[in-house]
């Protein structure tokens, strides 16, 4: 019931407020994430591919940026829970004329056809399933003899001070946020090294290889408080907060931030893991 619950929720989440956020300010997160892509794109360069199946594509960008990576005879596929963000995504594709198609879909119960691709794929798009050994063992089954598992996930929230400042700091102002249960379907669900590779050893994968990565990020200061607003636990609790409590905690958060900002950019390091893995 749990789980059920739990994949319940995602569906909520990324059908809603969160998938539409991504889909308003695709081109403000497409900046700050454009160098976890760069990364990817390298893995597939070095794999050469020819069917790719991207995780929680989100609006798209990583899966036209593969597509045009492996040119005539190649395709690239992405999958997400989220509708708006699919429909996005078909959108950017269609603009770009790229050799992508859009599937939506949660990628722990989708009936892919077995064997199917030779790369898989994920730029944080894998940390959010009910039941992880279920979802890449699922993946396992979709993926060819030899294939290639590639994905970057967040580290430890300790590891990553700008992703939990606004947390931290709207806490006092906003008693009821959430906490963040280790492990649980979230942005740092795989976190924890050791549950990483034990999840993906027990859904078939081998050849396991988690290695830290240390990213630095920007964006420009002026989108910080659309960025405040519009993400995360305390984006979605602004959206439904009374004017007069919104205006304390934008101005108590904003200030908190402070540390990252350096004249008109923002600037953190992103703490994440590179895993990879093959389907043998």
């Amino acid at each position: 019931m749990e789980r059920e619950r739990q994949e319940n929720e995602q569906a909520r989440l990324w059908n809603g407020t969160a998938g539409q956020a991504w889909v308003e300010e695709q081109a403000l997160i497409d900046g700050i994430l454009a160098p976890f892509q760069d990364l990817l794109l390298n893995a597939v360069r070095g794999a050469h591919p020819h069917q790719v199946l991207d995780v929680g594509c989100g609006t798209g960008s990583t899966t036209v940026a593969v597509a045009k990576v492996l040119g005539e005879g190649g395709r690239c596929t992405g999958l997400d829970v989220s509708e708006p963000m699919i429909a996005a995504a078909r959108a950017r594709a269609e603009r770009q004329g790229a050799p992508a198609s859009f599937v939506v879909a949660d990628a722990q119960a989708h009936a892919f056809q077995p064997g199917s691709f030779d790369m898989i794929i994920s730029r944080f798009g894998v940390m959010f399933f009910a039941d992880p050994v279920r979802a890449f063992a699922n993946l396992r089954r979709a993926a060819r003899g030899g294939a290639e598992l590639r994905f970057i996930a967040w580290r430890s929230p300790s590891e990553n001070p700008f992703m939990t400042t606004a947390e931290r700091a709207a806490a006092p102002l906003l008693p009821d946020l959430p906490p963040r249960e280790p492990g649980a379907p979230g942005p740092f669900a795989l976190a924890d090294e050791d549950r990483v590779a034990r999840i993906l050893e027990e859904s078939g994968w081998t050849s396991i290889d988690i290695q830290p990565v240390d990213v630095p990020c920007a964006l420009p200061e002026k989108d910080l408080v659309r960025y405040i607003t519009r993400f995360g636990p305390v984006g979605m609790a602004l959206a439904e907060a009374d004017g007069p409590t919104r205006a304390r905690v934008l101005q108590t958060v904003r200030a908190a931030f402070d540390p990252f900002v350096h004249g008109d950019e923002v600037r953190y390091t992103a703490a994440c893991w590179m895993v990879g893995a093959r389907a043998d």
